[in-house]
Parts: C-alpha cells; structure tokens; sequence
C-alpha cells in the first residue's frame, strides 16, 4: 500500500506503470516544434463541430479513443476515468466521454489538472480500487478565451506575459506493472497566493506554487535537483519559467540544467502571437503524453519530475476582484 514520507510525499509501494498515452492538438500546435510528436493533429480547430466547446469534447473524446486503440483494449476494460477541464463544471470532460460508458470522476485543477488526475489514478490503482484507470484533460484556446478573457470578436491586443492557451488533450493509461514507465511519488499542491491579480500573466501566478512543491518533494525525499535527468513544468511559459528560478535560486537549489516547460515546448516563443508560450490542461496533457513518455519508454529519460501547475481562477472570482492562487502537484516517473 502507499506510504507517507515527509510531510508531504506519498510513496506508491505497488509499481503502477503508465502503459499507453496519446495526445491530440489543433492546427495551431501542428505546426510547432512538436508537432510530428502528436497521435493526431487536426487541421481545423472546431474539428467539424458548431462551436469550440463542442470541439473542446471531441477533443477529450478522439484521445481516449486513440489511447484505447493504442492499447488494445475496449471500453469495458476500463475501470474508471479521471477527467477535467477548464471550463465550467468541466463540460468538456462531461459531454466529451458521456457516450463511452465508463464510471467517471471529474477533477479541476487548472492546468495542473493532468498530473492531478494521474495522481489520484495511480492511488486507485496502486491500493487495488482499480485495475486500469485513464487520466485524461483537455483546453482549447477559443472555448477558453470566450470564458476567462475576451469574447473572440473583440481582437484585444495581447500582453506581453499572455500566454497561448493549447488546443489539445492528453490520455494515459495507468495499471499495475513490474515493467514499464512508473509513477513512484507523489507529492500533492498546496495553494499559493502572491496576489496576483492579472489574468494575462499566468507564469507570475503558478510559478510561487512550482517552487513550493518541489521543495517539498526534494526536502521529504532528501534528493537534491541533480538526481534527476528532467525536472519538467506544466506550463509556466517563459516568464513564469524564469520567476521558478529565481524563487528557487534564493534558497539554492539552481534547475536551469535539467529544466523544461510544456509552454516553452509546444510553441516558438519567438512568435510574436503566443508571447510568454503554451497554457492550458491540454498543454502539459498533450506534451507528456505525445513527447515526454516516449522519451522515458525509450529510456533516453529515466528519472523525471513532472509538476503541472495551475491558475485556480474563475470568471466569478475575477469579478469580485480576488486574486489567482497558484498550486502545483509532483509526479517522480521512473523508466
């Protein structure tokens, strides 16, 4: 069974590995730096659907179709699903997997919504609540835009800390195992609030919670930066990467050698549109899932960090003037 360590960490005493995982993006993300990685990129971002919600859950509904296709497996054999989404209620998720029939928990996170799902997953599987469970999230950058910013008819000029929130979703498949890519620890966001208030500067808001949460991982762990190949960030984008780092590097520890951020991944930086890079659950989902496990099943990675962070903001607390908390959850993956 899992065990604590630290105040904060759980170890998983029973491998879970994550077997499969597919990633789906927009036309966007096709043409970035990463785009030959994806199981499938679309050409069209309401992917034949009338509006970008819609799209949005066809989006969640094609990843955990190819995951299952990848896998060889059909929807009964899946014992539960974790799922979530930026929107409201997490409509996405709901209307997305309606029709697969498989017993569902949603989870909201933020962006940090994919290794939260992976978390609560691999503890189903680990104690034996579950023998194969998917995690899976989703974004798009219209449905997203329409809820927390702008309507996409008013062309407002972006800021430069704005990042581009990813049109795209990410499936993994987790289930017990002695062979394969395994989740080993798990250490849970705690909320961090600088009193960031600005919605077009998400990096600001989540890194605090980033460097919170790997201090605590390491501090349990009594591991330092330098055991491990990759410490990889959900989706801090370029100014938030470089906020985690100087946070961190007030009290020691330097992770610019073996640092990487989905934001900075999925997108060119230089181009003048996405600004500070990618944001969003299919950020992190789709980048993991498409780029970063096979890496780790090829074994060109064998000890990684995974640390989704998230905005917890809503258009209701935007409008009573609060702030954006930050959190971020700890995977430690090993191949």
């Amino acid at each position: 069974m899992a065990e604590r360590i630290g105040q904060s960490t759980v170890r998983l005493c029973q491998p879970v590995i994550i077997r499969a995982a597919a990633g789906v993006v927009g036309h966007k993300e096709r043409k970035g730096p990463l785009g030959d990685y994806f199981d499938i990129a679309f050409r069209n971002d309401k992917l034949g659907q009338p509006t970008w919600e819609k799209a949005e859950s066809t989006l969640q509904t094609v990843a955990v179709n190819t995951l299952l296709q990848k896998a060889v497996l059909q929807t009964r054999d899946i014992d539960v699903i974790f799922a979530g989404d930026l929107l409201n209620q997490c409509i996405s998720s709901t209307f997305g997997l309606r029709e697969l029939g498989i017993p569902l928990l949603g989870q909201y996170g933020a962006c940090s919504t994919m290794a939260q799902t992976m978390a609560v997953g691999a503890v189903f599987v680990e104690s034996g609540a579950a023998n194969k469970a998917i995690a899976v999230t989703s974004s798009h950058f219209c449905s997203a835009e329409r809820q927390f910013r702008l309507p996409m008819e008013y062309g407002g000029q972006r800021t430069p800390t704005a990042q581009w929130t990813v049109t795209g979703a990410g499936a993994a498949l987790l289930e017990r195992g002695q062979s394969g890519v395994k989740i080993q620890h798990i250490t849970v966001g705690r909320i961090n609030d600088y009193h960031i208030i600005d919605a077009n500067n998400m990096g600001a808001a989540m890194a605090p919670a980033a460097a919170d949460t790997l201090r605590r991982f390491l501090t349990d762990t009594h591991t330092t930066v330098f055991d491990y190949d990759l410490i990889l960030t959900g989706d801090l984008g370029r100014i938030g990467s470089q906020l985690l780092h100087e946070l961190l590097q007030k009290d020691g520890p330097d992770i610019t050698p073996n640092h990487q951020d989905c934001g900075c991944l999925i997108f060119d930086t230089e181009q003048a549109e996405v600004h500070a890079g990618g944001s969003g659950c299919g950020c992190c989902a789709s980048v993991f899932c498409s780029y970063i496990l096979p890496k780790l099943q090829r074994k060109e990675w064998q000890n990684i960090l995974f640390i989704a962070t998230g905005a917890l903001m809503s258009p209701t607390s935007s409008q009573q003037g609060e702030s954006i908390p930050g959190i971020a959850h700890l995977l430690h993956i090993v191949s």
